[in-house]
This record gives structure tokens, sequence and C-alpha cells, in this order.
């Protein structure tokens, strides 16, 4: 079984709203919510700068397809943020826990 860090920009009054959702659709295990980081990007030939949070999920490789659609429904933005980083080794009862309590 392979597992994944997954990280994902989001507006800061959305984070609940998103984490709630990932969670309760039990695509993930654990997700960790780092408030006001500053983005800076490019959009429509402009730079840009906002204050957003920076979700850091813990889940299964094998639901994160899945998760990227799942995100996609929820999400503001219309090109979110997505990152997907394997983890290539870990406590072993964390990852059999990440493995518990998700699809």
């Amino acid at each position: 079984m392979k597992y994944v860090v997954v990280f994902i920009t989001v507006p800061q009054n959305k984070s609940k709203k998103i984490i709630k959702f990932l969670l309760t659709k039990k695509l993930v295990a654990c997700v960790n919510e780092i408030k006001n980081i500053n983005s800076f990007y490019w959009w429509e030939k402009k730079i840009c700068n906002d204050k957003e949070s920076l979700l850091v999920i813990k889940t299964k490789h094998c639901l994160f397809k899945q998760l990227i659609k799942e995100i996609k429904k929820v999400h503001p933005y219309k090109v979110p943020e997505i990152i997907s980083i394997e983890i290539n080794d870990a406590n072993k009862e964390y990852l059999n826990w990440i493995n518990s309590v998700t699809l």
C-alpha cells in the first residue's frame, strides 16, 4: 500500500467546510491546517497575492484521483492547487491507522 501527503491551498473562510467534507467522505485520514500563509502567484496575466490556508492531508495513494475529483466539487478556485508527495517511510502504526480510517 502506498501513502501520500497532499497539499491544497484554500481561502481561509472555506477551509473548515472543505476539511469536514473530505473527512466525512473518508478520503483522508488527517488534515492539518496552516493558516495565514501568503501566496504569490500568476493569474490572468497579473501577479496576485492572497492570504490562504494550506491544508496538509494524509491519505492513501489509491484515493488521490478520487480526492481531486471531490475537491473540485467544493473548492472555489477555477484551478485549485492539489499536489501529492509519496510517503517513502513512516511509522508503521501511523500508516496502519491511515488505512483503517479511509475508504
